[in-house]
């Protein structure tokens, strides 16, 4: 293997983190905030890229980090080693309610293609890249679903998929149409695209956005039902106008609770 392999285990239900265990000079890659706790004795490490290009050069580690550039994400990623004797353990967090989903690069034939907010960490060696898309439409109306990363190797990968996690195994040609934002990943079969959702009325009034993304088999896809903008988007619609307290809440109930409370301000 040219991944390091690594044992884990995923705890709690809705806010879960897996706990990774590393044996003696083991490492682990990880997306910068998702870092949760680790035992004395592994190193922290940043590094230029995934890691996976050290021995390549600098043109190789350069474009390891450049194409994560494209993807939005920063061009350091930060690496756990076991440097000492003994087996340790580093465990990393969800960024937000759903669950983690380990990815076997084996069993997938060596690439898992996943939106680019949905990777949290993976063995050390595993190559975290772009996915391009070769088709216009996908370019000019993905939206979230344009950009997608591509995890290739032979290692274990973890990614992360908001609310409840739906997990569907299309047969060949059998198509399945999903929010762009809900696709967390699918296998390297699978063809991608995006397809107008058509019809005046759905397009003016229907809310759900103009696009979605058609999956075609065979292979097997991940859905989310929380996507974060879907999350962040509630919170914004809900957030007090001024930074002050909402003044509909609670009705004519709301305006009496700010009297008692001593808020005297309409």
């Amino acid at each position: 293997m040219t991944s390091h392999e690594i044992d884990y285990h995923i705890y709690g239900e809705e806010m879960q983190y897996v706990e990774i265990e590393l044996d003696p000079q083991e490492a682990v890659i990880a997306e910068a905030g998702s870092f949760m706790m680790m035992d004395n004795g592994i190193k922290m490490d940043t590094i230029f890229g995934d890691g996976s290009n050290q021995d390549k050069g600098v043109l190789g580690k350069l474009f390891s980090a450049g194409k994560r550039l494209l993807t939005g994400e920063s061009l350091f990623m930060t690496a756990f080693l076991n440097d000492e004797m003994g087996k340790k353990k580093v465990s990393f967090a969800s960024p937000y309610p759903g669950k983690i989903i380990p990815i076997d690069l084996t069993e997938f034939g060596g690439k898992f293609v996943c939106q680019k907010d949905a990777f949290l960490c993976a063995a050390k060696g595993v190559t975290v890249g772009i996915e391009f898309s070769k088709k216009l439409g996908r370019g000019l109306f993905g939206g979230e679903g344009f950009i997608m990363q591509r995890l290739e190797g032979d290692g274990m990968a973890f990614v992360h998929a908001g609310g409840t996690m739906a997990r569907k195994t299309l047969a060949p040609g059998e198509v399945m149409k999903v929010d762009t934002g809900c696709v967390v990943g699918f296998t390297k079969d699978m063809t991608y695209d995006i397809e107008f959702v058509g019809g005046i009325k759905n397009t003016v009034f229907g809310g759900e956005g103009l696009f979605f993304a058609t999956l075609r088999g065979p292979g097997t896809v991940y859905v989310q039902s929380l996507p974060f903008s879907r999350l962040a988007g509630r919170v914004l619609a809900a957030a007090p106008r001024g930074g002050g307290k909402d003044k509909g809440e609670g009705s004519l109930l709301g305006g009496l609770g700010n009297i008692l409370d001593g808020d005297n301000s309409f």
